[in-house]
């Protein structure tokens, strides 16, 4: 197959990307196209049908990678393969340098950018899932101005994020979290290598000098609408040894914070099941880090 007609317009700017995007007209379906390799296929398949498409691929200043003492802020335009392979987001943002390997495959990891993957808010994609994980905030750029979304707030359902219809996002900015004991662990089920997760997890924690998780976040992609965090299992863990025993009591609380569909790829039931081992996973492989 192949995409249903639409317009085009390659914006050399932010403003110019967000008047363009204001201009369309009432009930038409308009999208901001970067790397395109998830927009063109679903286009191509007719599961999208934009009447317009903007292209910010040209505009100057919008990807790049930028470390401060507490954060590291990426380009929206940043190429998925240029983050993962930054030394910056390795040392600072491990958790996003482990996620981003799971990205689609080599080639599409070139061409897709950080940005684009969170606007299009797949409940299944990996950087959505560690932005939820770390609490990045989310700037975005329109008629109005500058607006900065946490991540927590920013997906709304699948594919539905809460941007504006004028705002094209700028940039991301990943807490990073400072200290000697830190590990990360990330987890996922694909039906084949470089598929969208079945069920991915997302675990951060780090250490106290007496061997004590004295911080964790976890979280779960596949299993809802969107990606969610676990705070009753972080609060159950926060000040725990990390035993076997209590990493397993407190896996309990994944089924009341999941929501998992039956689709044609799983039920429900797997979805439920999987999440829970899953996160189980990443949260060891974390604790195996920090202990080294």
């Amino acid at each position: 197959m192949k995409a249903a007609e639409f317009d085009y317009v390659r914006a050399d700017s932010v403003a110019a990307a967000s008047a363009a995007l204001a201009a369309a007209g009432p009930g038409e379906e308009h999208r901001i196209i970067a790397g395109g390799q998830t927009l063109v296929p679903l286009m191509a398949m007719r599961l999208a049908r934009p009447t317009l498409l903007v292209d910010i691929d040209g505009i100057d200043g919008l990807d790049g990678i930028e470390a401060s003492d507490d954060a590291v802020a990426i380009g929206a335009m940043t190429r998925q393969r240029t983050a993962e392979l930054s030394p910056t987001v390795r040392d600072r943002l491990p958790l996003l340098a482990k996620a981003l390997g799971f990205v689609g495959h080599l080639q599409t990891r070139n061409r897709g950018t950080v940005g684009g993957s969170l606007a299009h808010g797949d409940p299944a994609a990996e950087i959505p899932l560690v932005a939820v994980a770390l609490d990045a905030e989310l700037e975005a750029e329109g008629r109005a101005g500058r607006r900065t979304y946490p991540a927590a707030a920013f997906f709304e359902a699948p594919m539905a994020t809460a941007i504006a219809a004028d705002e094209c996002l700028v940039e991301a900015r990943f807490p990073a979290w400072n200290g000697a004991r830190i590990g990360t662990g990330f987890q996922e089920v694909a039906s084949r290598k470089g598929d969208f997760a079945i069920v991915a997890a997302a675990a951060q924690l780090a250490l106290d000098g007496g061997g004590r998780c004295a911080r964790i976040a976890a979280a779960l992609g596949g299993v809802a609408p969107i990606p969610v965090r676990i705070p009753a299992l972080e609060d159950a863990l926060s000040g725990s040894r990390l035993e076997d025993g209590e990493i397993e009591a407190a896996l309990g609380s994944v089924e009341a914070a999941i929501e998992p569909d039956d689709d044609l790829h799983a039920t429900a039931a797997y979805r439920g099941r999987v999440a829970r081992v899953l996160l189980g996973r990443a949260i060891r492989e974390a604790r195996a880090e920090a202990l080294a």
